[in-house]
């Protein structure tokens, strides 16, 4: 039996594409900005609008921003735990203590790495909390983090309905963050909310070109989408943090991150 969330779908058009719009010129984004606001208007100074189908893939840390995420250190006080992982990892005890806040369990801990199973599911370095690009309304800038949406599957589906209701169509909206991969190197553009579009796709019982029925093959359509926004928005001083995805070859629907997530009863590396 296929998963309930799983999309069915056989794509037979012979030619597909995905086009990405990164919107220049969004303000700096403030706590308690109304981010669907921001994006609707930075549209509209790009010359863009809305269509049926359209995908907009915003980067978490401008998500964060606007939902207040943002903590200073010097107003964390550690517990023994996150001493213990300080000892062992070299890193601030204080942020220690909101990488274990944000987290169910500890995964891996060396030198200068700390990898967790964040709260909402997935496994990460740092609880996803950033340093980058971050500052705060007082204090010293390298004192500041920006903490991960407290739901991002909410935010999502918060912007995406403001932006129906602006542009009247049917849209996606997914939040994304940039994680790095156990056997790889480097950074890449994940999943961490959506909402009007699906998570994963499940091609199973499909015929290929030579009429063989899949039997494994469920696609992370959303991951994927992410990695190619990710691409465009770029890591460092691009102030990319949104891009419009128009051609996304897969059906809309509701959806929410806990599909993409594998049960830890399925883990063969825990």
């Amino acid at each position: 039996m296929l998963p309930a969330f799983a999309s069915r779908v056989f794509l037979t058009k012979p030619e597909m594409n995905l086009t990405l719009y990164p919107l220049a010129g969004l303000p700096l984004v403030s706590p308690g900005d109304d981010l669907a606001e921001l994006i609707a208007t930075t549209l509209t100074q790009n010359g863009l609008t809305l269509q049926a189908g359209d995908v907009l893939v915003i980067a978490q840390k401008i998500v964060s921003k606007a939902e207040g995420r943002l903590v200073n250190l010097t107003t964390v006080e550690p517990s023994e735990a996150a001493l213990d992982y300080a000892r062992i990892t070299s890193k601030d005890p204080r942020l220690v203590e909101l990488i274990l806040s944000e987290s169910r369990e500890v995964v891996r801990a060396r030198k200068n790495l700390l990898i967790v199973e964040h709260r909402l599911g997935f496994i990460s370095a740092n609880a996803g909390i950033d340093h980058s690009n971050v500052s705060g309304p007082w204090g010293e800038a390298e004192d500041w983090v920006l903490l991960l949406p407290e739901n991002p599957d909410e935010s999502a589906r918060g912007i995406r309905e403001k932006l129906e209701q602006w542009f009247g169509c049917k849209l996606g909206v997914l939040i994304i963050d940039s994680h790095g991969r156990a056997w790889r190197l480097g950074t890449i553009g994940m999943t961490i909310g959506l909402s009007g579009l699906p998570g994963l796709v499940d091609l199973r019982g499909e015929p290929d070109l030579f009429d063989y029925r899949l039997r494994v093959t469920q696609v992370a359509a959303s991951d994927e989408l992410a990695a190619g926004a990710s691409l465009v928005m770029g890591q460092a001083h691009e102030g990319l943090p949104v891009v419009l995805a128009r051609g996304f070859p897969y059906p809309l629907r509701e959806a929410t991150l806990a599909e993409l997530i594998r049960q830890k009863d399925q883990d063969l590396f825990r």
